[in-house]
């Protein structure tokens, strides 16, 4: 009997350990990946502790998933798919291809959308099996993990910014420099906005200029945030990375007149925004979700044509818990990857 590693939690807000299993076969649509590097995102405790609805123990997690295509189920092949392709998977893990949404081409909100962790085994494995449309493939230029962290981290910054009211010269504030921010920041500057990052400290400052950022504002100093930004000229949008809602509801009479507020960083709490602060100045404020497989290609080849990367520490499988501990504790920087 042939078997793999998993790093599998068994009740919720249980610790990750290392169980072996019998190596499934594919079934028809999908494909079962050889796991290079997985990814520590922080949407991964929903799952570890059963916060989101239909959460079913044990619990495989990992959405940042890399690796090679170890064999096919029937019909994954007529998509042009082979054994040994590069591919990465991320928090768009499938679509159901026949809810309203899917119907109407918006894949990435689908109501039954198949997250891995949260739908099926995710990538804190030596193997998992996944729908073959959720796969995207990973360009030569990029390493397994620096790819792994691009499915969700990186094309959710990517995409929120080029699917944005934001031109090139605007100016595009970044709150938060962290796992997401730091990406964002690159990306920002790539696609060619005056961006100014945000983030509480000075110490950030030289960090937040070494991702290429034109203007640092220290959210922890007497002058408002909406302040700075407003003496920058205004912020076309403000891309808030940041899972904090206090945070993100400062940066908002910062915005310029038909500002946007694209809100990425999750936080339960409410925002603190009231509707005459978007009346007046047609203010515009939404949420914006991670990518389709397709938006994860377009994010892993526009980050190799501009020298794009995340910064990841890599531990190996057995160490899965202890990685995923410090991403809790906020000590990562900025990845945490697991390599089977």
């Amino acid at each position: 009997m042939s078997t793999y590693r998993v790093a599998q939690v068994t009740d919720a807000g249980g610790p990750l350990r290392i169980v072996e299993r019998e190596v499934p076969r594919p079934g028809p649509g999908h494909v079962r990946i050889a796991v290079e590097a997985c990814g520590i995102c922080h949407s991964d405790a929903a799952f570890v502790n059963a916060a989101l609805p239909g959460i079913r123990f044990p619990v495989v997690a990992g959405h940042e998933i890399a690796g090679r295509i170890e064999e096919l189920g029937d019909g994954a092949g007529q998509q042009g798919w082979q054994p040994g392709d590069r591919v990465t998977v991320g928090w768009f893990g499938g679509s159901c291809g026949h809810c309203t949404p899917c119907r109407q081409g918006d894949f990435v909100v689908c109501d039954n959308l198949k997250v891995p962790g949260w739908a099926y085994d995710g990538g804190f494995a030596e193997k998992t099996i996944v729908p073959v449309d959720a796969l995207a493939r990973i360009p030569e230029a990029f390493s397994a993990g620096d790819a792994g962290p691009m499915a969700c981290a990186g094309v959710t910054v990517f995409n929120g910014l080029r699917r944005s009211s934001a031109r090139p010269g605007d100016l595009v504030g970044v709150l938060g420099i962290g796992g997401l921010g730091h990406l964002g920041v690159q990306f920002a500057v790539a696609m060619g906005y005056e961006t100014v990052a945000i983030a509480r400290g000075a110490d950030k400052a030289d960090f937040a200029k070494q991702l290429g950022a034109h203007h640092y504002v220290d959210s922890s100093t007497d002058t408002p945030v909406a302040e700075a930004l407003r003496s920058l000229g205004g912020a076309k949008v403000v891309l808030a990375t940041a899972s904090n809602s206090a945070a993100i509801t400062a940066t908002v009479d910062g915005l310029s007149h038909r500002g946007e507020l694209v809100a990425i960083g999750a936080d339960p709490q409410p925002l603190g925004i009231s509707p005459n602060q978007l009346l007046m100045r047609g203010r515009i404020i939404r949420g914006h979700p991670s990518g389709t497989a397709q938006d994860v290609q377009d994010t892993l080849e526009f980050a190799a044509l501009h020298g794009i990367r995340p910064m990841t520490e890599s531990v190996p499988l057995d160490q899965a818990d202890a990685a995923y501990q410090k991403m809790l504790a906020g000590a990562a920087r900025f990845r945490m990857v697991l390599t089977p």
